[in-house]
């Protein structure tokens, strides 16, 4: 049974506890079938994402493009992944909370003279994602394609066949580490699930869950749109400037972005907070206090189980310059039930962050 219910530790925190450190150790699998996915396809199909998106989504087959929509005055509409699979064929993936307003955006702004369209895909396609150091070897040890570092990068997609299935296999990760998701013809699912767990047992493979995925993703200070990031935000505000591609001439929400970054130092920006006290938990909405005042508040939160206590990502507005100098000249307080903690804030990556682990 069960045991009571509380804002402390429950009694599955140790299972949560392995399942996120086998990610960081060994390797998991995880069932995200859940995601949006649409092919978006035709003769103008990369030069319509091209303007859509805030990223260079149509440069060589076979690249993943981690990026944004933007409406016209650079706010966020879209947190996704473009993958282009052809000249004239692109697999568009997005939270399951997003689905139908990424579905509607990336539709609508169809110019009535372009030839492209775009095709839900959802069901089609299982998602099975395979993460964490010894992902590689699991899953080379199953597919006589070439997983090497050198054959598919981060960032690289490419078809490659388990059992009797052919499927797509992304190098991407939502959780920080060597990584990979697997997008499956829905019948064929069960077939390859099958398959990598029976050769798991000497890579460590251990089944994860979505209190996994948010301790994980958290200690990388990876978004989530929808929860953490919205169309109240801009990208920058957002701390996705680095998803922007600056050189391109044109491209829905540019002219806004660019004077948003010409104005100078951001007073509104997204940060990362770690807990430094490794008893209480964040359960989001946490005020935070910066040298006695109220300075902003905490949009998502989970449990860092490698970095040894509860992390966020939070909302800071100033009345000046937000930047790391002026977050670790203060003293920081997060406010949690009827208590006050000392808190760490951080505009990079607590976890890994020159993002090594994932290019390994």
């Amino acid at each position: 049974m069960p045991g009571p219910l509380s804002f402390g530790r429950p009694d599955w925190f140790p299972h949560w506890r392995a399942e996120h450190e086998a990610c960081r150790n060994a390797s998991i699998i995880m069932d995200m079938s859940f995601m949006a996915k649409f092919l978006v396809q035709g003769r103008d199909a990369g030069r319509y994402l091209q303007w859509l998106c805030a990223g260079d989504v149509d440069g060589p087959v076979g690249r993943i493009t981690y990026t944004q929509c933007l409406d016209a005055k650079g706010f966020l509409q879209a947190d996704l992944t473009v993958n282009k699979l052809a000249d004239d064929k692109f697999l568009v993936v997005a939270s399951d909370t997003a689905h139908r307003h990424v579905h509607h955006w990336i539709e609508r702004h169809i110019p009535s003279d372009f030839h492209c369209f775009i095709t839900d895909v959802t069901s089609a396609f299982a998602q099975l994602n395979v993460q964490g150091p010894t992902s590689r070897a699991l899953l080379q040890s199953l597919t006589t394609a070439d997983l090497s570092n050198e054959a598919l990068p981060f960032r690289g997609v490419k078809e490659i066949a388990i059992g009797f299935a052919k499927l797509h296999v992304a190098r991407i990760t939502y959780l920080g580490e060597l990584g990979y998701e697997l997008l499956i013809p829905t019948e064929q699912a069960a077939h390859v699930y099958r398959k990598i767990v029976a050769a798991g047992g000497p890579f460590g493979l251990r089944h994860a869950g979505l209190k996994a995925l948010a301790s994980l993703r958290m200690e990388k200070g990876y978004r989530d749109y929808g929860h953490d990031i919205d169309n109240t935000d801009t990208v920058l505000e957002a701390g996705l400037g680095f998803a922007v591609d600056w050189s391109k001439a044109s491209f829905l929400g540019r002219e806004a972005t660019l004077a948003q970054k010409a104005a100078g130092p951001l007073k509104k920006r997204l940060v990362q907070v770690h807990v430094l006290d490794p008893e209480p938990l964040l359960f989001h909405a946490e005020v935070l206090w910066r040298n006695g005042q109220r300075a902003g508040y905490v949009r998502a939160a989970s449990y860092g189980h490698t970095l040894g206590g509860a992390v966020g990502l939070a909302m800071i507005e100033a009345d000046v310059p937000v930047d790391q100098a002026w977050l670790d000249g203060a003293e920081w307080l997060v406010e949690i039930s009827d208590k006050k903690y000392p808190a760490k804030l951080s505009l990079r990556p607590l976890y890994d962050p020159t993002g090594a682990r994932i290019k390994a």
